[in-house]
């Protein structure tokens, strides 16, 4: 099952940070999506982070997004990535929070990459009906959720050629999950996982070990699409030691004392 771990971009012109994410992230990720402005911050460019990604011999899996752009500044964007050798892009509308540009659309987006060929592409979508259009991509990135058996049922009442990756985030705090509920009511975080969080941040990690194997479990999803956020060291750590034990084990007691430290370190 393929793992694409989405890593945190730099608000500052540096790439310092970007390294550290890959190498601790490398045992358990198949490749790299970079966001695009996420959540409507300025951020550095989504194809500056993919180079760097790639100079760490990473795979990356670039974001643009359809708020910030006109269709010259996509077409511009589409050129750059085919000549830095990106060849996995994810279209977006992009999260609220910055200007609209107004004039593109992801299903524009779509079918500019279409005509000028060259990239694998995804979309994303929510977990209700998949628009026709949306059959058309590669791939298809799932919202995030915490629900096993929720995922598992809209991937059975959707077609789709393509691949399909769940989406798992991992909660670093109960202030951090009750904004995100704030900010997409869409998403359904249960009550008792954000008191557990709260009570204990190594919660987090467990929850979303335990959705990565449901997911691997459930047959129908290509792999995983992981937001692992400021515990990228305590996710890859625990996802690791689930290759090497069974997940009920993990999921019952707290972490070991080494990636445990390691957990606090991420806090």
């Amino acid at each position: 099952m393929e793992l694409w771990c989405e890593i945190r971009t730099p608000t500052t012109p540096s790439l310092k940070g970007i390294a550290s994410q890959i190498e601790a992230l490398a045992p358990v990720a198949s490749g790299y999506l970079v966001p695009d402005n996420h959540l409507g911050r300025p951020t550095v460019s989504s194809l500056v982070v993919a180079q760097e990604v790639m100079r760490q011999g990473g795979e990356p899996l670039v974001c643009l997004n359809a708020r910030d752009r006109n269709l010259l500044g996509f077409q511009r964007d589409l050129l750059t990535a085919g000549a830095l050798g990106v060849e996995r892009l994810l279209l977006v509308q992009g999260d609220p929070g910055g200007p609209a540009a107004g004039e593109l659309r992801v299903r524009s987006m779509l079918d500019e990459v279409r005509d000028r060929g060259g990239f694998k592409v995804g979309v994303t979508s929510r977990l209700g009906p998949l628009p026709a259009w949306k059959r058309d991509a590669d791939c298809l990135f799932v919202q995030v959720g915490f629900s096993a058996a929720e995922l598992i049922r809209w991937r059975e009442s959707v077609e789709f050629d393509g691949a399909v990756y769940a989406g798992v985030i991992v909660l670093a705090s109960g202030p951090m999950a009750r904004r995100l509920a704030a900010a997409a009511p869409e998403i359904h975080i249960p009550g008792p996982l954000i008191e557990a969080v709260d009570r204990d941040p190594w919660a987090g990690i467990e929850a979303a070990c335990d959705l990565v194997d449901s997911m691997r479990a459930a047959g129908g999803f290509a792999g995983v699409h992981l937001v692992p956020g400021v515990r990228y060291r305590a996710i890859a750590a625990g996802l690791q030691q689930l290759r090497n034990s069974p997940l009920s084990s993990l999921g019952q007691s707290h972490a070991p004392a080494g990636v445990r430290t390691q957990a606090e370190v991420d806090r």
